[in-house]
């Protein structure tokens, strides 16, 4: 009967200190949903005031994203010290210290992708709108987060990378300057003038649309081999939408011009490979 006696002292005394804080519990929630508020309209504030600037949609979704974390680290703190008046700021930064170094080894990739994506959006490369290429992931960027990257691929399929992978791994940018070189190997019969391909190969490209003016177009041999001899030809073209019709109307004119003027070109050979197992036991 003790136990059960000392049980409902217990019991009653933990409803009367709930109750008795209810008053501080109703003020913390007030202070939460300021808080949730004031971070609402601050991001509007900064929104309005970075939408006239220059500045990357990078850095802006940053600063957005540091000050709604400030004023929330700041609201939670105060809404903690009201909710336990024991608590004061000095021991809830002693807590952050040591609660932050047990974080740290607990969620170490989580935070190495907030500091990757944090560095990301900082650097002037890599921007929303680049096609970039990095490992075996090819497309635009659509988005950047603390976290993560989304990545939109030629496909419309949507992939969702870790920040730290685009930021240990080398990324090749394509969009990074307007206008790129484009590099095709043409192939013709070894007999075949090699001066009058090249000026037939030239003649065909340039009758392209497309092809951007202001850098040269370049045609010359790259090897000879047995029967054959490699030209390669290089064009610059800025119009990324077309890059795949451009090449294909390049392609067509180059052999409708070697066609035009009798230049043959080379037939492709199939080499077959047997082992040497195989050439013993074929002659048992």
């Amino acid at each position: 009967m003790h136990y059960i006696e000392t049980l409902q002292r217990q019991v009653e005394t933990m409803l009367e200190g709930f109750v008795q804080q209810v008053p501080s519990l109703t003020i913390a929630l007030i202070v939460l949903v300021i808080t949730w508020i004031v971070a609402k309209f601050a991001v509007r504030i900064g929104d309005r005031l970075t939408r006239g600037t220059h500045m990357r949609e990078n850095l802006k979704q940053l600063v957005e994203t540091l000050v709604r974390l400030a004023i929330w680290l700041l609201g939670i703190m105060i809404a903690a010290t009201i909710a336990m008046p024991g608590l004061t700021p000095a021991s809830v930064f002693a807590g952050l210290g040591i609660g932050a170094l047990a974080i740290g080894f607990a969620f170490q990739d989580i935070f190495e992708n907030f500091l990757a994506g944090v560095l990301i959006m900082v650097r002037d490369r890599m921007r929303i709108g680049d096609s970039i290429e990095c490992e075996s992931i090819t497309g635009t960027i659509e988005r950047i987060t603390l976290r993560e990257t989304h990545i939109r691929g030629p496909s419309n399929e949507l992939t969702i990378v870790p920040n730290s992978v685009l930021f240990k791994n080398p990324v090749k940018i394509s969009t990074d300057k307007p206008d790129r070189r484009f590099e095709l190997l043409v192939s013709v019969a070894g007999g075949a003038d090699i001066d009058q391909a090249e000026a037939t190969i030239r003649r065909a490209i340039e009758s392209v649309k497309g092809i951007d003016e202001a850098h040269p177009i370049e045609v010359f041999a790259q090897e000879f081999k047995l029967g054959q001899i490699d030209i390669v030809v290089h064009w610059w073209s800025s119009l990324r939408s077309r890059d795949a019709i451009l090449k294909d109307e390049i392609i067509r004119g180059i052999k409708r011009a070697l066609d035009d003027a009798g230049i043959e070109r080379a037939a492709s050979t199939t080499q077959l490979v047997i082992d040497p197992e195989s050439m013993r036991a074929l002659g048992r």
